[in-house]
């Protein structure tokens, strides 16, 4: 094979590598702010192939209105799109659903 044939070879390779980015190599970080004047007590992010909601990502931690927190919704699933539930301390749900997390870097609760 000659060098010029080489050189083209890698040329298309690499073009094409730099073209297929895979889903799973995405960032899925994704600040979410409260800005709703109430404390956010729970929150939920399950990517839309799933039946259920999940576990409460907070956990025993608040999100008081005013802060923000970052979420990595990386499940190993190659989901980009995600539904959002988030329970406030008044009893309110705000749900959002097919937020592209991958495309998302905040998500604002006003």
């Amino acid at each position: 094979m000659s060098k010029t044939r080489i050189v083209t070879a890698l040329a298309v390779i690499a073009t094409l590598g730099s073209m297929a980015s895979p889903v799973w190599a995405l960032n899925r970080h994704v600040t979410i702010v409260n800005n709703t004047g109430f404390t956010m007590v729970k929150f939920y992010g399950s990517n839309t192939g799933s039946d259920n909601w999940e576990e409460d990502i907070l956990g025993n931690d608040v999100l008081p209105s005013g802060s923000s927190v970052d979420i990595n919704f990386d499940d190993a699933s190659g989901y980009c799109k995600f539904d959002f539930k988030a329970v406030f301390e008044d009893g309110d749900e705000l749900v959002r659903q097919n937020v592209n997390v991958c495309e998302v870097a905040t998500f604002t609760y006003n």
